[in-house]
């Protein structure tokens, strides 16, 4: 069984969609791996950006947090 891959905000920072780094986000106390969507080209989506926790932004975001279940979560958040 695959250890669980442990984030703090700093950490999870590293993984932005930048200079080759893949795409991560934060959501819940999960970490999601977002590189694989073109929803997420760059590390952007609609000027959210990879390598944060979005948990208060998908408050107010136009669709349920339903969207992450189709992202591979990588680690926990804390």
């Amino acid at each position: 069984m695959e250890e669980t891959k442990t984030f703090t905000l700093s950490k999870l920072s590293q993984f932005n969609g930048k200079n080759g780094n893949p795409s991560y986000v934060g959501y819940k106390g999960r970490v999601y791996d977002v590189s694989a969507s073109s929803q997420w080209a760059d590390g952007d989506h609609l000027g959210h950006l990879a390598g944060k926790d979005l948990t208060e932004a998908m408050e107010t975001a136009p669709h349920g947090g339903d969207v992450m279940e189709r992202m591979k979560v990588v680690g926990v958040l804390i």
